[in-house]
């Protein structure tokens, strides 16, 4: 069965560095392999599966009720439970974006409508984008930073969107699962404004910020009671594993962890940018944890020969560039050493290109 594909395949291919999934270069935290460790040796017991200790530890964070939160198995869960909750009949997604959301919608019975995110305005968010919410759209999928592009919106300009939603009784899916490496990331958090849009449902995780991919962990946050027990009364029973809600529950105490990880981020992300820009690739204005680049056709196989993984993003919508012979590219931004050996393979690789 053909599933969408994604980085972080090392069951594939060889590899010595894999740039191809945005994951936290410091790794995860000890204290969250310490809870998941000690989650195993529990684990002959079913898991909480109202998982209240998690649900607590992630209201302490976020500010906000124990009844606005609801946990899945990663946040792609989430989203697929969303669409089946609320079978919407028009939904509006941005193109390109996360494959997962038109996944969903289709595996739910519904069709997705996109408005593009354009090359020539660097994937950014349009001003005609606040017309189209006028055109009779029952929910809208909105990622910030944007995933592959990193590319952000502005919280005055997302605030005139969840405005505008609001008066048009649109229901808004805001995915923040990247917000954490952002150096703007309190004006970015609209969970704050849950209670003020009842139509909006903030969507996070715990893979990217925290390294537990692998773990399969993440949350929303809405006050739409209705909408949450919808969703609850589809979940498969013990969604959680316990070793995951220890995890998560030890994750949530690591502020020092976080704050470090951004600085480490946001440095070579700048540094990284510069690199690719020096070798001539035409890098876009990521904000995350990644970089988004465009660059000569098949460097994914040339750098996968060299045991680095990058993932190539011609299989999102909109990013096919038949006609230049052009590839679009995302990748990790990790530790200085590793950053410098991608420059070092990919100089080797263009080099050989030319």
């Amino acid at each position: 069965m053909q599933k969408n594909q994604h980085g972080g395949d090392i069951y594939t291919n060889k590899y010595r560095i894999d740039f191809s999934a945005n994951i936290n270069p410091l790794g995860m935290p000890e204290s969250v392999r310490t809870a998941a460790c000690q989650g195993v040796a529990l684990s002959a017991n079913y898991p909480d599966v109202q998982y209240r200790e998690l649900r607590r530890a992630i209201a302490g964070k976020e500010k906000v009720s124990e009844e606005d939160i609801i946990c899945g198995n990663g946040a792609a869960e989430l989203i697929f439970l969303l669409a089946s909750a609320v079978k919407p009949v028009r939904t509006l997604l941005t193109a390109p974006g996360f494959a997962e959301y038109e996944q969903a919608l289709t595996a739910a019975g519904c069709q997705a409508e996109f408005y593009e995110l354009r090359e020539e305005t660097g994937f950014a968010l349009q001003e005609d984008y606040l017309k189209r919410l006028k055109e009779g759209w029952d929910m809208v999928f909105l990622c910030n930073p944007n995933n592959p592009t990193g590319v952000t919106i502005p919280p005055g300009f997302l605030r005139e969107i969840l405005n505008i939603c609001k008066e048009e009784n649109i229901k808004v899916v805001l995915d923040l699962c990247f917000l954490d490496f952002l150096e703007e990331r309190e004006e970015a958090d609209f969970v704050r404004d849950t209670s003020d849009y009842p139509n909006l449902f903030v969507l996070k995780a715990f893979t990217k910020t925290y390294a537990m991919a692998g773990l399969r962990l993440g949350y929303g946050i809405c006050t739409d009671k209705f909408l949450l027990e919808k969703m609850e009364s589809i979940t498969q029973p013990w969604n959680i594993s316990i070793p995951a809600q220890m995890a998560g529950v030890a994750a949530l105490k690591e502020k020092e962890y976080v704050e470090r990880a951004r600085k480490l981020v946001t440095g070579q992300r700048i540094w990284l940018s510069g690199q690719l820009k020096e070798l001539g690739l035409t890098v876009y204005d990521s904000r995350a944890n990644f970089l988004f680049w465009k660059g000569p056709a098949g460097l994914t196989e040339k750098c996968r020969e060299q045991g680095i993984l990058l993932r190539d993003c011609g299989n999102y919508r909109g990013l096919k560039d038949v006609q230049e012979q052009k590839g679009y590219y995302r990748v990790a931004v990790r530790t200085p050493e590793e950053n410098k050996e991608l420059v070092n393979v990919l100089k080797g690789v263009l080099k050989w290109q030319k």
